[in-house]
């Protein structure tokens, strides 16, 4: 189930790059850079599958993120360990039947990609002690919306109807966590859901001064 979902993702609408059917042949350091990130999302989503409790959906995949790792706001250097040491941040938090890679050249960036939003999500996961394994990140659009003028490694905001061209793949991601509360990172997440007819919870999204906010608002998910 979790594969044929993954496999659905394969048509991608012009000028969005997809990180598990798609090579940068630029910043990737192999070929195989998408089948990694396609192991490394069907791992993640299928150790969740029966323990999933919160679903967080954010607007789209980032370069620092989910383009490198093929999962939504998580970045190389969570899967890499060197998110641990201020933020506790361990790669078996992310998934545990696969082995985590890196899939950007090293000339990008030694130490593996960095996203602030992956950051603060998974940092604020660790600090309030809800098990990363009842939580699921994703995105409204799946893939990564790129300005062509600045190249792959740029994000922008996704067009309306790339919007409305990850609505379809939204539905079928929440039918494999049916029992699972649905948190909205932001304003265009929150349309989407409406646009389907989901019950959710908004929440700041934790970028751009959002912290704080975002921060505060998870203990009030998890406390109540």
């Amino acid at each position: 189930m979790i594969k044929e979902f993954v496999y659905s993702l394969k048509r991608t609408p012009k000028g969005l790059f997809n990180p598990w059917f798609h090579e940068d042949k630029e910043h990737d350091a192999s070929p195989l850079a998408p089948e990694i990130r396609r192991k490394q999302l069907e791992a993640y989503l299928k150790e969740r599958q029966h323990r999933a409790k919160y679903l967080f959906i954010a607007e789209a995949l980032g370069y620092q993120g989910g383009h490198f790792t093929g999962i939504a706001m998580t970045s190389e250097r969570i899967l890499l360990g060197h998110q641990f040491e201020n933020y506790g941040i361990k790669p078996s938090h992310v998934f545990r039947t696969e082995k985590p890679h890196r899939t950007s050249s090293e000339k990008v960036n030694k130490l593996g990609m960095s996203e602030p939003t992956a950051t603060i999500m998974w940092g604020a996961l660790i600090e309030l002690g809800i098990d990363p394994y009842a939580v699921v990140l994703w995105n409204s659009v799946p893939w990564h919306p790129y300005n062509p003028e600045k190249g792959l490694l740029s994000n922008r905001t996704p067009l309306a109807s790339e919007m409305q061209a990850g609505l379809r793949h939204l539905k079928s991601f929440l039918t494999l966590f049916p029992k699972a509360d649905v948190i909205a990172v932001g304003k265009k997440c929150e349309q989407s859901l409406s646009e389907l007819g989901v019950d959710h919870i908004g929440v700041r999204h934790p970028a751009n001064g959002g912290a704080p906010k975002f921060r505060g608002q998870l203990v009030e998910l998890y406390s109540s």
